[in-house]
């Protein structure tokens, strides 16, 4: 039976979610009334997009197009009633609402914690999750911690998004014995149209039952199943289709460096780079961006967010990454930049931190 748990607090008949509200969280209330929008019957849910098909939106959502996506990722784990299910996203957003309406359609007990960078710290072992969805910094911060990663190792199912995975984190999840699937989608899809079991090398995305994916003639990734209301949902995602139902995600097609004729996909490139990066400026953030240039069209820029200003580091970095990538692959000029712009979702802004020069 469906339950929401809010630290002693149980929810679980219609009217126990139109109680009083006082003494709860901003997150907590929200989670609270979208439970009751969707108890009481509500067909149409608005959500605000994250930018994967265009310039972000507000999209509207139905109903049926949320419950095809629950039961298809139901099905690909095979849950039950018995499933129990931690929220430590913030259900404002398409993946934490999701997580409640997955908990209300596998008809399953679901616990909301406010989210944090470990939300695993303050969950004692027999209340231990079967099924959780976090993002990269999350689980790199429970990998770091001994308890936790003990409390990640006994949990089923695990999901991860909301940003690429470092192959840093790749290698400790596989090394520490994890299973964990990469998820990809969008809001237009409800949450995740195709999962990726996290394993060293490129990871490779299988749909989820009924989802047709294809590509546009530049190579973009579009999906159409219940979950985009049998609509085609154009992406901006470059891929690389390795089966009818499977691929590989190279990164946004606005995004791709056009130098000299070589088309360059950043993301990729600074997945190839990590490690190097890392042993100048460790802890530090960094992409991949072409700016323009009359001889080759786009010349390819290397931008690391650092309150250092030592150029002859960078110089040193750029001689190392001679020896590691390929000749096309080196930044013509390193950038050291105090701090990046950030989108309001929290998501790196690429031009805006550009313009900062």
């Amino acid at each position: 039976m469906f339950q929401l748990r809010i630290g002693q607090n149980t929810f679980q008949n219609p009217e126990d979610f139109f109680g009083d509200m006082e003494g709860f969280s901003d997150l907590e209330q929200a989670a609270i009334a979208f439970c009751n929008a969707w108890i009481a019957g509500n067909e149409t849910f608005y959500q605000q997009s994250s930018g994967s098909t265009g310039n972000p939106k507000t999209i509207e959502l139905h109903r049926n197009q949320m419950i095809a996506s629950a039961n298809a990722t139901g099905d690909f784990f095979n849950v039950d009633e018995s499933t129990r299910l931690l929220c430590c996203l913030n259900p404002s957003y398409i993946a934490g609402k999701m997580m409640l309406v997955r908990a209300m359609v596998w008809n399953c007990q679901i616990e909301l914690v406010e989210p944090s960078s470990n939300p695993l710290l303050e969950i004692s072992e027999y209340k231990l999750p079967d099924f959780v969805a976090m993002v990269p910094l999350q689980v790199q911060t429970i990998l770091e911690d001994s308890n936790s990663l003990e409390k990640l190792r006994k949990i089923r199912h695990i999901i991860i998004g909301g940003a690429p995975l470092s192959e840093n984190l790749k290698t400790l999840l596989v090394s520490n014995g994890i299973r964990a699937f990469q998820t990809y989608g969008m809001t237009e899809t409800v949450s995740h149209i195709s999962l990726a079991r996290i394993e060293t090398g490129n990871l490779v995305y299988q749909a989820l039952k009924n989802v047709e994916i294809g590509q546009d003639n530049r190579g973009a990734l579009w999906v159409k199943s219940a979950m985009s209301g049998l609509e085609r949902v154009q992406t901006n995602d470059l891929v690389d289709l390795k089966s009818e139902n499977s691929f590989c995600w190279l990164g946004r097609a606005d995004f791709v460096i056009n130098s000299g004729g070589v088309k360059i996909h950043p993301e990729l490139l600074e997945t190839k780079s990590e490690s190097t990066i890392a042993g100048f400026f460790p802890n530090s953030a960094y992409f991949f961006f072409g700016l323009k240039d009359p001889k080759l069209g786009d010349k390819l820029a290397l931008f690391i967010q650092t309150d250092e200003k030592d150029s002859e580091k960078a110089g040193l970095l750029q001689t190392e990454l001679k020896l590691k990538l390929d000749r096309f692959e080196v930044p013509k000029e390193i950038h050291l930049i105090p701090k990046f712009e950030i989108t309001s979702s929290g998501k790196l802004d690429r031009i805006k931190t550009v313009k900062l020069l």
